[in-house]
């Protein structure tokens, strides 16, 4: 119960505020413009990345590519929670749609050590929950077990508070730039998305034995990345 009141107290000062009314449309914005083009793609038929087959990721996109009409539904409900989010009376819908999709999108990153959507799909999850947070006024009557009094916030409050969240603003850039810092330096190896550059992340040491196999078993014999990065340290330990 003291944590509903006190997600019910930020949500409220969130809501008097007009620069998260801003914030909440800048996310809006940002995460369909993020799920748009990927969407069409699928929708359209396109193969969505250019990774090889041999790469952890690019066989799993084959493989998803050619589930047929599923591979389509997966583009189809992106575009959907994209446009939802785009029109106000629908953003809670379209949040609610999205969250589910980049969850998938973050585990599967991190299982894959995928580069490309490393601190990205992060962050779209972030500001995904953030618009969830902004709709809390909708959601607690979801979430509640109890008879709740049904007012729904308007979109903007009739007399907003115009001062600039200076604190917040500092706490999200600092949150952002620690995600982007931390994501790209949590993994000692990645199979990264060529030979080149697999090889070009172990810098002095891109010609040892150890780097070489690394990068031949994920991008030229296509084995599973846990067999090779065991391989890569094997071979670490005896040299």
């Amino acid at each position: 119960m003291a944590l509903s009141l006190s997600i019910s107290k930020l949500h409220r000062q969130a809501r008097e505020n007009v620069w998260f009314h801003y914030f909440a449309i800048f996310n809006r914005v940002a995460l369909a413009a993020g799920f748009i083009p990927s969407g069409m793609m699928k929708i359209l038929g396109e193969r969505f990345t250019a990774l090889s087959s041999e790469h952890p990721l690019g066989f799993y996109f084959d493989g998803l590519y050619h589930t047929g009409y599923y591979y389509t539904f997966i583009g189809v409900m992106q575009v959907l929670a994209a446009l939802l989010l785009l029109i106000p009376r629908t953003a809670l819908l379209g949040a609610l749609i999205y969250f589910p999709i980049i969850l998938n999108i973050v585990v599967l990153t991190f299982s894959v050590r995928f580069d490309g959507s490393l601190f990205t799909s992060p962050l779209m999850l972030m500001a995904n929950t953030y618009l969830l947070f902004w709709n809390y006024d909708k959601l607690k009557y979801i979430l509640s077990t109890k008879k709740l009094d049904v007012r729904f916030s308007s979109i903007f409050p009739k007399a907003p508070k115009k001062k600039f969240p200076t604190l917040v603003v500092v706490a999200v850039a600092g949150v952002t730039l620690g995600t982007v810092f931390f994501t790209t330096n949590m993994y000692d190896i990645m199979p990264k998305n060529t030979m080149a550059a697999c090889k070009k992340q172990f810098k002095q040491d891109a010609n040892t034995p150890a780097a070489i196999a690394f990068c031949e078993c994920i991008h030229t014999n296509g084995n599973p990345l846990n067999d090779c990065m065991a391989e890569y340290w094997k071979n670490t330990d005896e040299q």
